[in-house]
């Protein structure tokens, strides 16, 4: 399981001087980590979407925003709300491409815990993520 604390967002100063994750899965896990962070402090905005066009394909960013508009949810999360943990390991990899098992935990007013699964591909040759999907 790759828990780390989120890279500065690419507006930031720091992020010039931050180095490249080691892997698809260190990038996924960065993505991640501070999407749902910044989801936490502000809600979706400016920051919410710099991390999107920073760490996302456009090709992927055209598909969310349709996805968006049917769904009435968050396309990078696929649900409404925002998780109370994530974690990210690492699925499989071949034809240029990694996959990462994207495990979301949530809590509902109750206290109750419910989680969710998502399957996300990395291209290789640029270390964007290129597609989300609900792992069922």
């Amino acid at each position: 399981m790759t828990r780390r604390p989120p890279r500065p967002p690419p507006s930031h100063p720091a992020a010039a001087a931050a180095p490249r994750p080691a892997s698809s899965v260190d990038r996924v896990a960065d993505f991640y980590g501070a999407y749902v962070d910044v989801l936490h402090d502000s809600g979706r905005g400016r920051l919410s979407g710099a991390l999107r066009a920073h760490y996302l394909t456009a090709g992927l960013q055209r598909s969310l925003t349709r996805w968006e508009a049917a769904h009435h949810r968050d396309g990078v999360l696929r649900a409404k709300g925002v998780p109370v943990q994530w974690s990210v390991v690492h699925n499989d990899s071949g034809m240029g491409h990694c996959w990462s098992r994207v495990m979301l935990t949530w809590q509902d007013s109750a206290h109750l815990t419910h989680r969710t699964h998502l399957m996300v591909q990395s291209d290789l040759a640029t270390g964007l993520i290129s597609a989300i999907k609900t792992d069922k």
